[in-house]
């Protein structure tokens, strides 16, 4: 640290540039002059101190970037180990709750999966067996349905063949049914003319008391040209079974019908009196007298069902015409 040039001289570790430019120009003007060296302490000495001053600027420089690191670092640690780290473990333990949750909800999911995939599987197994099973069915179906189909046909054959040996049997008899059918057409010349003796015999018939009546209806068609000639008074009615019905000045009860034996019985309600007609049979005349001036009545029925009969009443015109109440 001391360099010596000449007899005696002292410098510092690191001079400032002012003092090695006074020295340099002290030791150019000693070897110009020749003269002897002068010792310089008081310089070397504020020199030191100032160096060791730096050095001590340098040194708690350090020591207080330390102490405040070190500072930093406690509170960074004081406030991990009180605040951070609490908040830490609760998420770790979030964490790891919603990690089971997230297991269990993965097995359950699984499990479910596996049972709809068992009866996914089954039910398709299922509907394959009922396809089977229809298809075996309608195939079935087919063959029996083909086979009957084969049966008609042999069957309608069959009776093509007997119905094509009919009409030649026919064609045969057409000569001899020409000669019956010009001899059947002079019989019915005949035949006309008794009918329309007939007719005029059947337009009039013998009622249930030995009475003869006059012209009878047989429909609704025959009862309006009854009402049109104007004879005697007619009312048409409809009966319904066990039902009183008021028809001109008396009532009548239909007691039961029999369309297919085309027989009735019916009650006749009139002057304080019953008159039942029992068993009688379609266009019938049934008569009865009535009145102060025994007047003759006519029912005819002309068309009967299961519950109910219609018909009309034939009254003398001297009877009048009833009076509504």
């Amino acid at each position: 640290m001391f360099n010596r040039e000449g007899p005696i001289s002292i410098a510092t570790p690191s001079p400032s540039s002012s003092d090695t430019t006074s020295s340099n120009a002290s030791s150019s003007n000693a070897t110009s002059q020749k003269k002897p060296p002068v010792r310089e302490k008081p310089a070397v000495r504020a020199g030191y101190y100032r160096e060791r001053s730096s050095i001590w600027k340098y040194v708690l420089g350090a020591a207080a970037s330390i102490y405040i690191i070190a500072s930093s670092y406690f509170m960074y640690f004081t406030y991990s180990v009180y605040e951070v780290r609490p908040r830490i473990i609760a998420l770790e333990q979030k964490q790891k709750a919603l990690e089971a949750q997230q297991a269990d909800l993965n097995k359950h999911l699984h499990a479910r999966l596996s049972e709809f995939k068992e009866s996914l599987s089954s039910e398709v197994d299922t509907t394959k067996q009922e396809i089977t099973q229809r298809a075996a069915a309608l195939e079935e179906q087919q063959k029996t349905a083909a086979a009957r189909l084969a049966t008609v046909q042999n069957q309608e054959s069959k009776k093509l063949a007997a119905v094509s040996g009919e009409v030649s049997s026919v064609k045969n008899d057409v000569g001899s049914a020409r000669a019956d059918i010009q001899k059947t057409q002079s019989d019915l010349v005949a035949t006309n003319a008794n009918l329309v003796a007939t007719n005029a015999k059947l337009e009039r018939a013998m009622g249930d008391l030995g009475v003869q009546s006059g012209l009878i209806a047989h429909n609704g068609s025959e009862l309006q040209e009854l009402k049109r000639k104007g004879e005697r008074n007619y009312y048409d009615f409809t009966l319904q079974k066990n039902t009183r019905t008021r028809v001109s000045n008396l009532s009548l009860v239909l007691k039961k019908a029999d369309p297919k034996k085309s027989t009735f019985t019916l009650s006749v309600l009139v002057d304080d009196k019953t008159i039942e007609k029992k068993d009688r049979t379609l266009g019938e005349p049934l008569q009865f007298y009535t009145g102060r001036d025994h007047l003759l009545y006519e029912l005819v029925v002309f068309n009967a069902k299961k519950d109910s009969v219609s018909g009309y009443l034939s009254t003398p015109k001297s009877a009048g015409q009833p009076t509504t109440p």
